[in-house]
């Protein structure tokens, strides 16, 4: 793998027969060519060549992002993404080093689960978003509003009126609707406007950011299919350091886009990899963080599952109050 553009021609090739070759191939690339993971890997005494399974590939700590530049290569970023936080938390930051390859490759993750991004209205409640800079969410949502090419998609900050009455005009579009929210936001309006919202998909996202308190995603969308009078509520997971997301299609498992694979590791033994069906710790696997690094070790618990979806079960104990910290029950 010589060049970004070489690889990105593999990364939409990708299926569940070439993603560990593809997968390897970034592998040993990243180790020679990012400084940080080259060091990292030399520390563990492990020798890239002889890595040859998915398992066997050592993920960096995601809380290099908070402390370091995380490249693989010499270019100057296009954009830097930053990571909610507490006050006074050190954030996140992921250098990216072309935006609109991120923001064609979300566009890609979507309509591989939904289709068309022109097939649907997107109202996006975002507002914790909105209230601050370098959020990657608002610019994969910005993205999706402009490629709609709807006059109705939009975001909606402190005007909950007007989404409503949008919303109610909408009944009468021939298009799918989505309302896209952060998951605070949606039960404040659940609480605020409970109404039939048949046939709306409600997509929620990003946790309670220490708006409210932390629930089961399980009770996050019973209340939110009670008071919206849906079948089915939509999750997105996704966070500053990847560049890929994954999607609920109804309940609580969610499987991850093509170039995304996500792998379990032991809590107490970090190399030990492979768990399935158990109570672990999440490492992810991002095919299209060639520019940064595609194996990182997360501060989420989850499951993960033999057909290759996984839930999120919350955050690691000490690990700062982020985005993906709901609880499955």
């Amino acid at each position: 793998m010589e060049t970004f553009k070489s690889f990105e021609s593999k990364l939409y090739t990708v299926n569940d027969h070439s993603f560990t070759d593809i997968a390897l191939e970034l592998f040993r690339f990243q180790a020679a060519n990012n400084p940080l993971y080259k060091t990292f890997i030399h520390h563990l005494s492990i020798d890239p060549n002889g890595v040859k399974t998915l398992e066997e590939i050592p993920f960096f700590p995601i809380s290099f992002f908070k402390t370091h530049s995380v490249q693989t290569g010499a270019w100057q970023p296009q954009t830097v993404f930053t990571s909610s936080g507490t006050t006074g938390s050190v954030t996140s930051r992921h250098f990216v080093r072309d935006l609109d390859f991120y923001l064609r490759h979300s566009q890609r993750c979507f309509e591989s689960f939904f289709g068309p991004l022109s097939d649907y209205h997107f109202l996006a409640l975002l507002p914790s978003y909105l209230e601050r800079q370098g959020s990657s969410l608002i610019a994969m949502m910005d993205h999706f509003i402009r490629e709609s090419q709807s006059p109705w998609s939009a975001f909606y900050l402190q005007d909950v009126d007007k989404l409503l009455r949008d919303l109610e005009a909408l009944r009468r579009d021939h298009r799918k609707v989505i309302l896209w929210g952060v998951s605070f936001a949606l039960l404040d309006l659940a609480e605020r406007a409970p109404r039939d919202l048949r046939p709306f998909m409600i997509f929620e996202t990003g946790g309670m950011k220490g708006r409210k308190k932390e629930m089961t995603r399980q009770e996050l969308h019973g209340i939110l299919s009670d008071a919206f009078r849906v079948e089915t509520i939509y999750s997105e997971y996704g966070m500053t350091e990847l560049l890929s997301q994954g999607y609920t299609r109804g309940g609580t498992a969610f499987q991850g886009a093509p170039a995304m694979r996500v792998i379990g590791r032991d809590l107490t033994d970090p190399m030990r990899k492979g768990l399935l069906d158990e109570t672990c710790g999440i490492n992810v696997i991002d095919l299209a963080n060639v520019d940064s690094i595609a194996f990182i070790e997360t501060e989420d618990l989850g499951r993960v599952f033999a057909d290759k979806t996984f839930e999120i079960l919350g955050r690691m104990d000490n690990s700062d109050v982020r985005g993906c910290n709901l609880l499955v029950g």
